[in-house]
């Protein structure tokens, strides 16, 4: 064995260790959380931790948007056909759809990957490789799956909110599965001169153009970020449940509690009889009442 293969190994023995380690740690550290826990219920997570960070991406990504991104995009919206326009969006529309026929299957909705297969079959052929939806007329329904939804119906979560530099809002899950996602569109393994840049370019201009309308609420938000950040999150919830997320429990109904407290701590009238158990008194029972047909006693002497 000559050195430099000694020296891999050593470094290799030394990765495993430290991915073993890693992992005792993550081990011990679930079951510690798992006792507390059941000692008294957990602090709602902190979908934000590293806020400090993704608000620097944020502004940088911000910055590049207003001074390139969206001029480009104003002018492809105002200067191109809408026609044209369509058919550049229904093109790369279809060009993911492999992405969502692996994953249909992935997520074991075989009748919903049967009809994503049939819509990418006849939108390349007899749409022109997409740029017509024919599909549509066939009355095959559209749909969008990608690798981090996948990831989310197997119970993987979310984990921290993060911002990407040039790719925007993901989680801490989304982020590598975008990159998964790449190696299932066809233009990925497109390398013949410069088509694959010009067709990356395009289809950002493209989405951006799309964004438009939302620009508006974006900037009347009063925290921009922290809009972009809910928006983003809600609507990758919305996807993986497939628009039925499940309902959330309420972790503060201060004013459910408040509204019991006074309830209890408030004086009770005392001719309401309410909130309170009758007195002795109140208990003892009446006299009987006199007969009204029976004639008036007289008065006593």
């Amino acid at each position: 064995m000559t050195q430099s293969h000694r020296a891999k190994s050593r470094l290799t023995r030394r990765a495993l260790a430290c991915i073993a380690a890693m992992t005792i740690a993550g081990a011990v550290s679930t079951g510690c959380a798992t006792t507390q826990a059941a000692d008294k219920p957990a602090a709602p997570k902190n979908k934000d931790p590293i806020q400090g960070f993704n608000r620097g991406v944020y502004k940088f990504n911000d910055a590049l948007d207003r001074h390139l991104l969206r001029p480009v995009a104003v002018a492809y919206h105002d200067h191109t056909p809408a026609w044209l326009q369509q058919g550049v969006g229904n093109f790369y529309q279809n060009l993911f759809y492999p992405t969502t026929i692996v994953n249909q299957f992935l997520q074991g909705k075989f009748m919903q990957g049967g009809q994503d297969i049939a819509r990418f079959a006849i939108n390349t052929t007899l749409g022109w490789g997409g740029v017509l939806d024919v599909a549509s007329g066939a009355h095959l329904p559209v749909h969008d799956e990608d690798t981090g939804q996948t990831l989310g119906r197997w119970g993987v979560p979310p984990g921290p909110y993060l911002v990407m530099p040039f790719l925007g809002p993901a989680t801490v899950r989304d982020a590598p599965a975008k990159i998964a996602d790449t190696l299932t569109q066809p233009l990925y393994w497109y390398s013949i001169g410069d088509a694959r840049w010009f067709s990356l370019a395009l289809s950002t201009v493209d989405m951006r153009a799309k964004l438009l309308q939302v620009d508006r609420a974006v900037r009347e938000a009063y925290d921009p970020y922290a809009f972009m950040r809910d928006a983003y999150l809600q609507r990758r919830q919305y996807q993986v449940y497939d628009g039925n997320p499940p309902e959330e429990p309420v972790e503060d109904d201060w004013a459910e509690e408040a509204l019991k407290e006074d309830e209890a701590g408030a004086p009770v009238d005392p001719g309401s009889g309410a909130g309170t158990n009758p007195s002795p008194a109140e208990t003892t029972p009446s006299p009987p009442q006199p007969d009204p047909g029976a004639p008036p006693a007289s008065p006593p002497h």
